[in-house]
C-alpha cells in the first residue's frame, strides 16, 4: 500500500539513482500515471504523452544514448565549480551516483519518457505578429505544461517505495531518442526517468534554508525566519 502523508513523502522524495531491476506491477505503474495526469497543464490542454519503456532492448538503446549524452555533461561538470552549499564528501557522493546512472539508465526495469504534444497556439495562422513574437520570446515556459506531471511521478513513486530521478541530458541527442521511440513531429521529449526499487533506502531530503532562497516583496529582503 502507498505511503499517503504528502509531506513525508515531499521531504524524502529524493532522487534515487541506484535501482533494482525487479519488476514493477503495471498496476502501479498506471496508479503512478494516473496520479501524474492530475497535475495542471497550461490552458488545461493536457498535451501530455507518457512513453513507458519495459522492452529490454529498447531500454538498452536509450541507455546507450544517456550514456553517450553523459560525457558532454561530463566534461560540463569537470569546468564547473563544486556547489557552495555541498561539502567535498557531499559531492562526492552525487558525483558517484550519477556516474553510476550513466552506466546503468537502461538496468532500471522501467523507463518513462514524458513528453508534449505542440502548443495548440503553435499552428495559429491568424494571431497577430506582435503575440506571436511574444509567445517566442517565451519558448522556455513549454515545460510547465509537462514538468509539473513529472512532479507528481516523482511523489507517486516515493508513495509506493519506488526510486526515480528527473534526467533531461538525452536531449543532447533528442533525434536519436526520437527514432527509437518512433514520436510523430509534433511530439517532443522533456524527461528521462529510470524507475525501479531503491538499492538502498529512501533518506531525507536536505535543501537549503527557506530564508536563502525566498524573499518578502523584493529580492533583497529575505523571508523571516
Amino acid at each position: 500500500m502507498p505511503e499517503t502523508d504528502l509531506f513525508e513523502i515531499m521531504y524524502s522524495a529524493g532522487s534515487i539513482r541506484r535501482l533494482r531491476t525487479d519488476p514493477i506491477p503495471d498496476e502501479i505503474i498506471t496508479k503512478i500515471l494516473d496520479g501524474a495526469i492530475r497535475a495542471p497543464s497550461g490552458s488545461n490542454a493536457q498535451s501530455w504523452v507518457f512513453i513507458v519503456i519495459k522492452d529490454a532492448e529498447t531500454r538498452r538503446q536509450l541507455g546507450m544514448v544517456y550514456k553517450k549524452a553523459s560525457d558532454i555533461l561530463t566534461k560540463l561538470y569537470a569546468g564547473a565549480a563544486r556547489p557552495a552549499h555541498m561539502d567535498d564528501s557531499k559531492y562526492q557522493r552525487f558525483m558517484q551516483a550519477v556516474t553510476h546512472l550513466f552506466e546503468h539508465m537502461g538496468d532500471a526495469p522501467v523507463l518513462l519518457v514524458p513528453c508534449l504534444k505542440a502548443s495548440m497556439w503553435m499552428g495559429a495562422s491568424n494571431l497577430p505578429a506582435d503575440v506571436k513574437a511574444r509567445m517566442a520570446g517565451a519558448a522556455r515556459i513549454a515545460g510547465s505544461s509537462i514538468y509539473p506531471a513529472v512532479q507528481n511521478v516523482i511523489l507517486a513513486c516515493r508513495a509506493f517505495g519506488l526510486g526515480t530521478v528527473l534526467t533531461t541530458i538525452h536531449a543532447f541527442f533528442e533525434e536519436e531518442v526520437r527514432e527509437i521511440l518512433k514520436l510523430p513531429a509534433d511530439v517532443q521529449t522533456y524527461a528521462l526517468m529510470p524507475i525501479g526499487y531503491p538499492q538502498g533506502h529512501h533518506y531525507p531530503v536536505k535543501r537549503k534554508a527557506v530564508r536563502e532562497v525566498a524573499f518578502l516583496d523584493r529580492y533583497d529582503n529575505a523571508w523571516p525566519d
